[in-house]
């Protein structure tokens, strides 16, 4: 049976990801960076597979629904 993913907080992915905090928002409302998931009503956290697939490969991780919207987006451009 699979280890349960652990739920990494803000300070431990700035310290494995190198990046600034308003880095890490901004990729992820570009979908290039994981998103966070909702703890209880006042917290938030990353999950570590995520995060390490994303230290693994930060060039081309995309998130699934970004990769989704990209798609549509050239959908619409290559029937316009």
């Amino acid at each position: 049976m699979p280890e349960p993913d652990k739920i990494l907080r803000m300070r431990t992915v700035l310290q494995r990801t190198g990046l600034s905090r308003s880095t890490i928002y901004r990729k992820m409302k570009h979908g290039t960076f994981p998103n966070k998931v909702r703890i209880s009503e006042h917290c938030c956290g990353w999950r570590e597979s995520a995060i390490n697939r994303w230290i693994a490969d930060p060039v081309s991780y995309v998130e699934e629904h970004a990769f989704a919207d990209i798609q549509t987006r050239l959908g619409q451009r290559l029937l316009a």
